[in-house]
């Protein structure tokens, strides 16, 4: 099932309804109009106690399209960053457990794009990209402005012996080394596109 992140809530997007009416509590929408879809979409966002909101169309590509445009898209790129040793990398962005990712700039693949972020916000050089991953999605308002990020996500490898640095400029204070098993410790304390990131990596 397509999803979409607001903040800690879900966006769900399914072509079954009974099935997932059946096994789900939340807001449920069966798309008629990009019009009304949009409505349904701002009303969500203010709807705070209602964790799930699920959009119904036989046609989930169609479905999918017709929920970008009710949004400004930005892409962005990331890494999740592996040694040796079996540990990831994570960083501490404005107080919370995060995954090294940014905006990709004009011209740029996503799999270079994430290439930089990972160097410029972690201080290191020529991460390799192992493998992609997966997309995120995730959606949020800015000066009044709904804004859909689509994230593509790429596995990476790093030596050892690097020394890494904290981009504070974009309120990272801090760089660490995670091993597997610790994996819990940042769960309660970030994002839930960085818990999917984790997941489909076998991390979580």
């Amino acid at each position: 099932m397509y999803k979409v992140f607001f903040k800690d809530r879900t966006v769900f997007f399914s072509d079954n309804f009974p099935e997932t009416f059946r096994n789900n509590s939340g807001l449920f929408y069966k798309y008629e109009s990009a019009e009304n879809l949009k409505e349904i979409v701002t009303a969500f966002f203010h709807l705070g106690k209602i964790d799930s909101l699920f959009i119904f169309h036989h046609d989930l590509q169609f479905l999918q399209k017709e929920f970008s445009s009710v949004f400004k898209t930005i892409r962005a790129a990331g890494g999740l960053v592996r040694n040796s040793k079996g540990e990831f990398l994570v960083i501490r962005r404005n107080g919370i457990w995060d995954l090294p990712k940014g905006k990709t700039e004009k011209g740029e693949t996503s799999s270079e794009a994430a290439v930089r972020e990972v160097s410029e916000e972690c201080g290191i050089e020529s991460p390799e990209i192992k493998c992609f991953l997966l997309k995120t999605f995730h959606t949020y308002l800015l000066d009044g402005k709904a804004i859909l990020k689509e994230t593509d996500w790429f596995e990476m490898t790093i030596d050892d012996d690097v020394v890494t640095t904290p981009q504070e400029i974009e309120g990272i204070t801090e760089v660490r080394w995670i091993a597997i098993e610790n994996a819990g410790m940042i769960k309660e304390n970030t994002y839930p596109s960085i818990l999917e990131v984790l997941t489909e990596a076998k991390i979580l």
